[in-house]
C-alpha cells in the first residue's frame, strides 16, 4: 500500500473549477475530481499554518490548548507512527516555517525529509545591498524584515525552474518516480503556494489579461480592503495565476499516477490548511476577521483504491484531523487513543456520516462550530478577551521563543487528559481584541453562502451552542475557554 498527500497553503476552494469557480484556468483540479471524491464540507480545525500541521500529525485540535507552536514531547505524530510501523515516510516542503522557532519539530517526525527554499521573506539569500524594490502599492509589510528579504529572494527565481514550488514537485517526482515500484511509502508534497506574495512566472499570469498600471501589488495586508475595485480585481488575478501554477504541477502528479498506474494502490489526498479572503467581506487575509467560509470551507479531493469511488461527491463533514486517522487506518496502523479525528474510509466508500459538527478556530479568537448547514461563532465577552492560557512544554511562537516576560508568568500545571501523564506549563497568552469588533455570529450557509446576512434565531443558536460544548468537553477544553465566550463551565 502506498499513499500521497499534496498540500496546497491558503487554496480558496471558490477559485476551484470543481466548487463552481469560473474564469480560472485549472484543468488538472477538474480532472482530479473526476478521478476522486470531492468533499463539499471539509473545513479548517485549528488556524492557520503550523497549527493546522500539528493536527495533521496528532488528529486532534491545536486551538483550544496552544497557538503558533512545535510537536510537544507527548504528542503522537501520524508519519513517526508509520514509520515505527515500518511505512516509510518522505516529507517535500518549501514551507519555510518548518525550520523556523515555531515549527522546528514537525519535519524530522518522517523517515526524510526535503527542503525548498525562498518562499515569503525566507531568510535565505545573504546580501548587504538593499534590494530594488519596485513601486509598491501602500501596505504596512513595507519595511519589515521578511519583505525586503522576500526581494532579496525574487532575483534568484528568475524562471519558473527557479521558483520554490516548482523545485518542491520536482523532488516529489523524482521520489515517485524512484519508489513506484515499491510498497509501503507515504509521501508528503507541500507547496506553500498559494500563499501570499502571489508571485508566479508571467506564463500564468498572462492566462489572466487585464488592465491594470498601477504600482506593483501582489502581496496584500492582513487587513480591510482600502484599495480601488481595479486593485483588488488585480490581486484577485494575481492569486488565480498562482493558483494556475498549483494546477499544472498537480497535473505532473496525476500524469506520473497514470504513467506508473498507481491508481490501483495508491491512496491520493489533495487539500490545504486553510483558505483565503481576497476581498470578500471587505478583508485580507486569514488571521483578524472571523473566519468567513472562504476561510474556513476547503477543498478536499481523495482517491481511495479500495472503493474505488472516482467523479463522485461527498458531503460528510470532514477536517484536517481526520487526515492522520484515515493514513493510519489505510496502513492498518491502530489509531491512539489521543487521537479525535475519525478515518474517512466509510465516508469515501458509502458516504457515511462523520460526525454531527465540527469546531474551528485559533487561539483567542472566536470559537466556531458548524454541523455543515450553520456555522455559529462564538466571540468573547471579557473586554480583553481573558482568561487565556497557552499549555505547551515548547514555549516557541512562530519564529521567535516565548520572550522572558511571558515565561514569568508561566506556572506548571496538569498533566492534562492527552499529555500522556506529563505535566505541562501554563502560561498566560496575549489575548486580542478583534473579536469583540465583529460580535458572535450565526449564518445559513443554504440560504446565505456568502454569510451577508447573520441570523437572530435563539432556538437555533441554542441548538448550536449545545454541539460546541460537546465538542468542547469531548476535546478537553479548559475551562478559561468557557469563561472567556460567556458559556457554563462542565462540573
Amino acid at each position: 500500500m502506498k499513499a500521497i498527500l499534496v498540500l496546497f497553503d491558503s487554496l480558496n476552494r471558490r477559485f476551484l473549477p470543481p466548487y463552481g469557480a469560473e474564469g480560472v484556468h485549472a484543468p488538472n483540479f477538474q480532472r482530479l475530481a473526476e478521478h476522486s471524491v470531492t468533499f463539499d464540507n471539509c473545513y479548517v480545525g485549528s488556524m492557520p499554518c503550523m497549527p493546522a500541521r500539528r493536527e495533521l500529525h496528532t488528529g486532534r485540535y491545536n486551538f483550544l490548548h496552544r497557538s503558533w507552536g512545535p510537536i510537544e514531547p507527548f504528542d503522537v505524530s501520524m508519519p513517526e507512527l508509520l514509520r515505527q510501523h515500518g511505512i516509510y515516510t518522505h516529507l517535500v516542503s518549501d514551507h519555510f516555517h518548518y525550520w523556523e522557532d515555531g515549527g522546528a519539530s514537525y519535519h524530522n517526525r518522517y523517515s526524510t525529509w526535503e527542503g525548498v527554499r525562498g518562499q515569503e521573506g525566507d531568510l535565505w539569500k545573504g546580501e548587504v545591498r538593499d534590494p530594488d524594490i519596485p513601486n509598491t502599492l501602500h501596505t504596512n509589510r513595507a519595511g519589515a524584515r521578511n519583505w525586503r528579504q522576500d526581494w532579496v529572494n525574487r532575483r534568484y527565481m528568475s524562471d519558473e525552474k527557479s521558483h520554490p514550488q516548482h523545485l518542491t514537485f520536482e523532488l516529489g517526482l523524482e521520489f515517485l518516480r524512484r519508489n513506484a515500484g515499491e510498497d509501503s511509502w507515504f509521501l508528503q508534497i507541500e507547496a506553500f503556494d498559494p500563499h501570499e506574495p502571489f508571485f508566479a512566472p508571467q506564463k500564468y499570469r498572462d492566462l489572466y489579461p487585464h488592465e491594470y498600471d498601477g504600482p506593483h501589488f501582489d502581496w496584500p495586508d492582513y487587513d480591510q480592503v482600502r484599495q480601488s475595485p481595479l486593485e483588488v480585481q488585480h490581486m484577485r488575478f494575481e492569486y488565480a495565476a498562482l493558483v494556475s501554477m498549483c494546477d499544472a504541477h498537480l497535473g505532473k502528479v496525476l500524469d506520473l499516477m497514470d504513467e506508473h498506474d498507481l491508481w490501483k494502490d495508491t491512496l491520493l489526498i489533495v487539500g490545504t490548511d486553510h483558505g483565503f479572503l481576497l476581498g470578500e467581506h471587505d478583508w485580507w487575509g486569514k488571521n483578524i476577521q472571523p473566519f468567513y467560509d472562504e476561510i474556513a470551507h476547503t477543498p478536499l479531493f481523495i482517491w481511495d483504491p479500495r472503493s474505488g469511488r472516482r467523479s463522485e461527491r461527498c458531503a460528510s463533514l470532514a477536517q484536517m484531523i481526520d487526515l492522520p486517522v484515515t493514513l493510519l487506518e489505510y496502513f492498518d496502523v491502530d489509531r491512539p487513543a489521543e487521537m479525535q479525528g475519525v478515518s474517512l474510509r466509510e465516508a469515501l466508500a458509502s458516504g457515511a456520516p462523520t460526525r454531527e459538527a465540527a469546531l474551528f478556530g485559533m487561539l483567542g479568537g472566536h470559537i466556531n462550530v458548524t454541523d455543515g448547514r450553520y456555522v455559529y461563532m462564538r466571540a468573547p465577552v471579557s473586554p480583553n478577551n481573558t482568561p487565556l492560557y497557552e499549555y505547551t512544554l515548547m514555549p516557541a511562537h512562530m519564529n521567535k521563543l516565548f520572550g522572558v516576560e511571558e515565561m514569568r508568568g508561566a506556572e506548571m500545571t496538569g498533566p492534562l487528559p492527552f499529555t500522556q501523564g506529563c505535566p505541562v506549563m501554563r502560561i498566560p497568552a496575549r489575548g486580542s481584541s478583534g473579536p469583540h469588533s465583529f460580535g458572535t455570529l450565526l449564518f445559513d450557509l443554504e440560504n446565505d453562502p456568502k454569510q451577508k446576512l447573520p441570523l437572530n434565531d435563539p432556538a437555533l443558536e441554542k441548538r448550536m451552542v449545545a454541539h460546541l460544548l460537546r465538542l468542547m468537553r469531548e476535546n478537553d477544553a479548559p475551562g478559561e475557554q468557557y469563561v472567556r465566550v460567556g458559556l457554563p463551565v462542565p462540573g
